[in-house]
């Protein structure tokens, strides 16, 4: 029988409270009676949830997907009924306060369920991921009528929302959109056309509501001039209730790699007179407001690379513990003669090591950078508020691109373990590759993240942001005590990275110094340098607290020795390859003729 998900706990309380330090978010304003044990509580619910609801209709959703009709699109029956269990339990308030009927959980734990719901059934998760986002757009930036209007039902689940952003002419490029705002009274109305929006449009509830990005006409060229505007499905009357169909259709749903079960739609406005739109803010700020949707979704899909490559990971290792073929070496073969199974032999226990060492990294480093926020946020102090704002903002674009790119490797090694009966879908472990493609790609490619932590994250201030968590890092790895020779070789082989990162950081500046070009060319490989090493820093404090802990539980915190010690020997090493690309590799790049290619 097919292995089902089984909801990492263990691993995801070691990351939340032994590594991440969660006691810290104790007593802050805003997070009510926050503690280990309510979010332990918590997770066990959403593991019930995520085990027994979601991952039975995940392979469902896969091949009978979301269906377009001139009508509408209607989802699988199964993912309906899942989404009315969802809102039922109250997880679609998990993260809004006490005061709006929410549960006022802090990012982390957020991000931690999160997990729970991308391993489970990634295609069902996004939706009410981007309504939490809209959500809290919308809480920052728009006027207290607003607010009143499309929150309520928003936070609890009776709505859904999306925000919309490209275009066909326009891609990546926010400033060449086209879709337009035509001032009509105190609103406006919208004429454009958007593209690969995700659940624009779906039968789990009555009305959507869409976040767009569009240019009031006469505003500055570029994304200067770009403002943000609700634009319901269907209009809202001013006591709630649902009025006319707004001038706004879903033309059509993508056909994918991946993600079937997940709508991505065209949608055009404005065909019949103009969409009818509500300003959200101030005009020709959208671009600014769409940011801390776009923020949050960076993280929330940073998650989903290592979330699938969990999943990713337990199928591979189940079947290398039932598929019996050929004898190790290292090993005697069976009593009774028989091949042993292939999770003995060598190359097979590499594979599943690299996928659980990069998995656990990936899930360490987001949480921490999930911690950042709730601090930046609620922390009582201003300085301290105002550095952990920073070292967020630092690793948003590392954890989005860095964990989504190792996600997709754990993915297709866990193709590779099977064999090929990896390739065929009856073993359900291509769905997993083919999912994670995306997540690389959308809310910014990993070029696009690298980009950002450029020229925003390190030139913007001379590397500045990045020295100071260095040496963050680097004083809490010396403060470790020594608790047997393997964990002091962790501690000295991370800190001899962050030496490696600082240096290499410098090169970075330096290259930038003599053309911006020349930076960008090797971006990304220092984007993968800064996962790493990070990655290491986390590693090496796992193996210290996992000799500590050896005796509470031998058989976990045994494995977290040695998952430690092999990212250490196998994962680690790639960063001195990086390190060389990032101080001398970026002319092969900038001056290369693309004529010649």
């Amino acid at each position: 029988m097919r292995l089902m998900y089984r909801a990492p706990l263990k691993e995801i309380r070691f990351a939340l409270h032994e590594l991440t330090h969660d006691d810290c978010l104790y007593g802050l304003a805003g997070f009510g009676d926050y503690s280990a044990d309510y979010a332990d509580a918590v997770l066990e619910q959403a593991a019930h949830f995520a085990e027994t609801v979601l991952a039975p209709i995940n392979e469902l959703g896969d091949r009978e997907g979301a269906k377009w009709s001139p009508g509408g699109v209607a989802m699988p029956a199964a993912f309906k009924d899942a989404y009315r269990g969802f809102v039922d339990a109250g997880w679609a308030r998990l993260r809004a306060s006490a005061d709006q009927g929410g549960l006022a959980a802090p990012a982390a734990l957020s991000l931690a369920v999160d997990e729970l719901w991308a391993s489970s059934n990634l295609a069902f998760k996004l939706c009410p991921m981007l309504t939490r986002g809209a959500v809290e757009a919308i809480e920052r930036c728009g006027s207290a009528v607003l607010k009143a209007k499309y929150l309520p039902k928003m936070i609890s689940g009776e709505l859904t929302g999306t925000m919309n952003l490209t275009e066909p002419q326009a891609g990546s490029d926010l400033g060449a959109i086209r879709t337009r705002a035509v001032r009509d009274g105190k609103d406006y109305k919208l004429f454009g056309q958007k593209i690969f929006i995700t659940y624009g449009e779906h039968d789990y509830t009555p009305n959507i509501i869409h976040l767009v990005l569009a240019r009031i006409d006469g505003a500055p060229p570029g994304t200067k001039g770009i403002s943000l505007f609700i634009v319901p499905k269907i209009l809202v009357a001013e006591d709630g209730s649902l009025g006319e169909r707004n001038d706004m259709r879903c033309v059509s749903i993508e056909r994918k790699l991946g993600i079937n079960a997940s709508p991505t739609c065209v949608l055009a406005y404005g065909d019949h007179g103009g969409a009818t739109g509500y300003l959200v803010g101030e005009a020709n700020r959208g671009l600014e407001y769409m940011f801390i949707m776009m923020n949050a979704a960076r993280l929330s899909v940073g998650l989903e690379g290592y979330a699938l490559g969990e999943m990713a990971f337990q199928r591979a290792l189940d079947w290398a513990r039932s598929r019996v073929q050929g004898r190790p070496k290292a090993k005697a073969p069976n009593a009774d003669g028989k091949p042993a199974p292939i999770v003995e032999h060598a190359d097979v226990k590499r594979m599943l090591m690299t996928m659980k060492a990069c998995t656990d990294a990936s899930r360490a480093i987001a949480l921490y950078g999930a911690l950042q926020l709730d601090l930046a946020e609620r922390a009582a102090d201003p300085a301290e508020r105002a550095r952990a704002q920073a070292r967020g903002d630092l690793l948003i674009p590392i954890i989005k691109a860095w964990s989504t790119e190792r996600g997709l490797a754990s993915a297709s090694l866990g193709i590779q373990i099977h064999g090929g009966m990896g390739f065929i879908e009856d073993t359900g472990a291509a769905q997993y590759l083919r999912d994670a493609r995306i997540t690389t790609i959308y809310e910014g490619t990993t070029g696009i993240q690298a980009g950002d932590l450029l020229g925003r994250k390190i030139i913007r201030d001379g590397g500045a942001g990045m020295f100071v968590f260095i040496e963050l890092m680097s004083a809490e790895l010396q403060a470790l005590g020594a608790a047997d020779a393997g964990a002091r070789d962790s501690k000295a082989s991370a800190l001899a990275a962050l030496d490696l990162l600082r240096r290499s950081t410098v090169s970075l500046l330096e290259s930038a110094a003599r053309g911006l070009e020349h930076a960008q060319a090797v971006a990304v490989h220092y984007l993968n340098l800064c996962g790493i090493v990070v990655g290491a820093w986390t590693m090496a404090k796992a193996h210290d607290i996992a000799v500590r802990k050896f005796a509470e539980d031998s058989e976990f915190y045994g494995g977290k020795r040695q998952i430690a010690r092999f990212y250490m020997q196998q994962i680690l090493p790639e960063a001195q390859g990086l390190s060389h690309i990032v101080a001398g590799g970026w002319a092969s790049v900038s001056e290369a003729d693309s004529l010649l290619l």
